[in-house]
């Protein structure tokens, strides 16, 4: 029997879908751009002077500094505090929004009189620069460029938004700790395809690989209770939740051991009502891989028992779907289920 293990890749993509939550659709931005390319590009053909056109998303810029060859549109200059750092204004803002059909550009709104701003805009720099290239800062300093900050929906400074080939996937706003800005750069880059520089990203909790090791060593209790202690640190963090679940499955699983996992199925077939058997059937179920079935005796559970079974087996739905995760079709399909039953 394979038992499941903490899936950091799920947790990645949980990671990401809470950094774009509340994402702003700019597809008009990008829709501008691509007019503005098909346009260059007719002019170009013309033989019209002074026309050049903006980069495509696969057309590599020219480096900072470099002369500009033929038939490529010169990206935003940097900015002195760094290499991979622009000062947005509205002149320049359509360019750097083209820089987002290659990286994310990541737009960060501060204020020149408060200090707390520009320091928090001191460390959004230093990161630019350790991201070497795989995300570009634009500084934007709202009060001198206010119909930016307008555009962009900016209510209050600090801000942050991440634009990805002309959407706006990720926003926040508010002061936030080191850590939580490099887990929303990591978010962001690795979603869009791109890798961070090694170092550049959130510093891993050495308690993550100490209860990997206790895992793989089969000690379910202190693996949990590493996670449950780095949890306890971290509400947020992407990863522990997740496995705590996972371990207490393990353990479900390592005391039915002795069962036979055919037979528990069959008891809880002629015993439909019975929601203790119904929830030990679905554990071997989904460890076997029969995620509809296992999915659905609860379900029924769900629909037609009384109310102490049925939050019971809806507590273990939820549990389950968790472990599986939601690239698989069936826990999509038992979670709309799962919700008609409820409603």
């Amino acid at each position: 029997m394979t038992r499941p293990r903490p899936n950091p890749q799920q947790a990645q993509q949980a990671a990401l879908s809470a950094a774009l939550s509340g994402a702003v659709d700019l597809s008009g931005l990008k829709a501008r751009a691509d007019a503005a390319r098909a346009q260059a590009g007719q002019q170009s053909s013309l033989g019209g002077a002074g026309h050049q056109a903006v980069p495509d998303a696969g057309q590599t810029p020219p480096a900072p500094g470099q002369p500009e060859t033929p038939g490529t549109q010169q990206p935003p200059a940097p900015s002195a505090q760094g290499q991979y750092v622009v000062d947005v204004t509205e002149a320049n803002l359509q360019q750097v929004l083209e820089q987002s059909m290659q990286v994310p550009v990541i737009l960060e709104f501060w204020l020149a009189n408060a200090d707390q701003s520009q320091q928090y805009g001191e460390t959004f720099i230093r990161l630019a620069g350790e991201g070497e290239g795989s995300w570009l800062l634009g500084r934007v300093e709202a009060e001198s460029q206010m119909r930016v900050a307008q555009a962009m929906r900016i209510q209050g400074v600090p801000a942050v938004r991440a634009v990805f080939q002309g959407q706006m996937i990720a926003e926040f706003d508010g002061l936030q700790p080191e850590g939580r800005l490099r887990e929303f750069l990591k978010a962001v880059v690795e979603g869009t395809g791109g890798t961070l520089p090694e170092g550049a990203g959130p510093a891993e909790d050495p308690r993550v690989e100490q209860a990997e090791e206790a895992l793989a060593a089969g000690e379910l209790d202190r693996a949990e209770e590493l996670y449950r202690s780095l949890l306890a640190d971290q509400p947020a963090h992407p990863l522990a939740k997740d496995a705590i679940t996972q371990i207490q499955l393990m353990k479900r699983l390592n005391a039915e051991g002795g069962d036979d996992a055919s037979e528990v199925v069959a008891q809880a077939d002629a015993a439909p009502g019975d929601v203790e058997l119904a929830c030990k059937a679905a554990d071997l179920q989904v460890a076997a891989g029969q995620y509809e079935d296992a999915f659905g005796r609860l379900l029924s559970i769900v629909r037609d028992g009384d109310k102490e079974a049925k939050e019971t087996a809806r507590q273990r739905l939820i549990e389950l779907f968790a472990i599986v995760g939601n690239a698989e079709p069936a826990v999509a399909t038992a979670r709309r289920n799962l919700a008609s039953a409820l409603f």
